[in-house]
């Protein structure tokens, strides 16, 4: 006969791992503690480092093209680092989730970009008939525009995981006796959490299930920035397209645009154009995201309900893991 006990563990186990949240269950907290220990981070990051570089040597040398080799060796480390924390680090189900959250929330994107995009295309459509913007980004080689575009990547996540730690420090206050068993609603563990009543309380998350719980809200807010970018992309291209013609763009650039192959539907120097700007328009809306106080309620207050239900759980986890 199974222990009731044992099954309601599996059950929140399974629930927090199907809601990206691998570091509240103990085996893969322990797992996660052992892959972060300095030791083995040391080897593992100086083995990556040496495997990046030799990569992005072989390729700089091979293709005469320097630019080339350093974009190579930062995608060969990225594509390491991303290996070791999808497996070591259980990034996947934390990705998988905030994917899912990410799409299931777009009707929050909507009003946000109804208030944020026409500022920012009035704003970039400025540096986008300029003819300065068009020389620097056309005179990227491809290898150094998307180093270019890693940057304003790196920069904006920097940003976020700066000011989003403020949100959630908020959550979790005022969780509490009744109101600590109805975040358990809709969770496998509803009827236990209003069977152990009293015995829950609400301890506080730091380390890695704190990582955990802010990994989310990075992921969830990065890819509804990624989707906003591409919108930009796309805007730009298609007005580039119908707007700007060969001729305007070689009086810009001093020479007839170029285009891949025989297909000429849109020029080298357009597309790079575009996606510079987009990268750009990224960055801005990342900033203007957290600071704007309607879209930070709208896209918060959802989130917090979700976050309360996570700690709601793990106060049952816990509990039960303590029962004898």
């Amino acid at each position: 006969m199974n222990d009731p006990v044992t099954d309601d563990v599996a059950r929140a186990e399974r629930w927090f791992l199907d809601n990206g949240l691998p570091y509240f269950v103990a085996e893969d907290h322990r797992g996660v503690s052992e892959a972060l220990h300095a030791r083995r981070l040391v080897a593992v990051t100086g083995a990556s480092v040496l495997g990046a570089a030799v990569a992005g040597v072989l390729v700089g040398v091979a293709t005469d093209d320097p630019s080339l080799g350093f974009l190579t060796g930062l995608v060969a480390l990225g594509a390491l680092a991303g290996l070791y924390a999808l497996v070591a680090l259980r990034l996947a189900p934390i990705a998988g989730w905030a994917v899912r959250r990410s799409f299931r929330s777009l009707g929050l994107l909507f009003p946000l970009v109804t208030r944020a995009l026409p500022l920012l295309l009035l704003f970039v459509t400025f540096f986008f008939i300029n003819t300065e913007v068009w020389q620097v980004a056309s005179s990227m080689d491809r290898p150094l525009l998307w180093t270019v575009v890693l940057l304003f990547a790196a920069v904006a996540v920097v940003f976020l995981l700066a000011r989003l730690p403020e949100e959630l420090d908020r959550v979790g206050h005022e969780l509490e006796g009744d109101r600590l068993v109805d975040c358990c609603a809709d969770t496998p563990l509803h009827e236990t959490a209003a069977r152990l009543g009293g015995e829950l309380e609400i301890e506080p998350v730091r380390g890695l299930r704190r990582a955990n719980l802010l990994l989310l809200l990075v992921i969830a807010q990065a890819i509804q920035v990624l989707l906003l970018s591409l919108a930009v992309f796309a805007f730009f291209a298609v007005f580039g397209r119908l707007a700007i013609t060969a001729e305007v763009v070689e009086s810009w650039i001093g020479r007839p645009p170029g285009y891949l192959g025989d297909v000429t539907l849109i020029s080298t120097e357009l597309f790079q154009v575009s996606v510079f700007l987009a990268a750009f328009s990224g960055l801005y809306f990342t900033v203007y995201a957290v600071n704007d106080d309607s879209y930070r309620k709208q896209f918060f207050t959802s989130v917090t309900h979700e976050l309360e239900r996570a700690l709601g759980m793990l106060a049952v986890y816990r509990a039960l893991r303590r029962a004898p």
